[in-house]
């Protein structure tokens, strides 16, 4: 019973779409209809702001890293670890509380990492903020880290569980961001401009 209700907790925790919430409860901006439309902190960063899109991927990557810092404390079982590494991005990219129509889990997916074995999250962002101050792509950037992260884990920790488990959810994100790819092979994919953003000019 105990396993049921950390998989029901993990899956639950992680559908709940800040993303959403946020723009709609403080800013009365629906983001399903602005910007790319994608419930994830990118989409809010783009369409209403650094601060308020940063609050949201701060949310979200709490998201997965909570039920993984809980369950490490409960079981020992590596298969139970495992499913509670994946749930909560499961439940930000198909969110029972949003009709299963979710955002991408890079966010979540940090979170889960920082969660498991913590310095993956710190290899991610290392990659990711200077890939996207210089590219301006937030889709090829996160991409790009999540994979690199997922197998220098698997790499250092010489195959554990946690690096398994990353390597699914960057596969996870790859197929969410499946569009992503086919605009950026087109040159058409929107760009972030991170540092413009800082200097107040969204």
């Amino acid at each position: 019973m105990k396993i049921l209700l950390m998989f029901v907790f993990s899956y639950l925790i992680g559908s709940i779409p800040f993303s959403y919430l946020i723009p709609k409860y403080v800013k009365k901006v629906d983001i399903t209809k602005v910007g790319s439309g994608n419930i994830g902190g990118t989409n809010v960063m783009r369409s209403i702001g650094f601060f308020y899109g940063a609050i949201c991927m701060i949310l979200d990557a709490l998201k997965g890293f909570i039920p993984i810092m809980i369950a490490k404390n409960i079981f020992e079982n590596n298969l139970v670890l495992f499913f509670v590494l994946l749930l909560p991005v499961i439940g930000h990219d198909y969110p029972i509380f949003m009709r299963f129509k979710g955002g991408k889990g890079v966010a979540t997916t940090v979170g889960v990492m920082f969660g498991g074995t913590g310095y993956p999250g710190f290899i991610f962002l290392g990659m990711w903020i200077p890939i996207v101050l210089l590219t301006k792509i937030a889709s090829l950037s996160s991409l790009i880290a999540l994979f690199s992260s997922s197998v220098l884990n698997i790499l250092l920790s010489k195959g554990d569980i946690y690096g398994y488990a990353y390597l699914v959810l960057s596969f996870l994100s790859l197929y969410k961001h499946r569009e992503n790819l086919k605009r950026i092979i087109r040159g058409e994919e929107k760009r972030l401009d991170i540092a413009k953003m800082l200097r107040g000019k969204r």
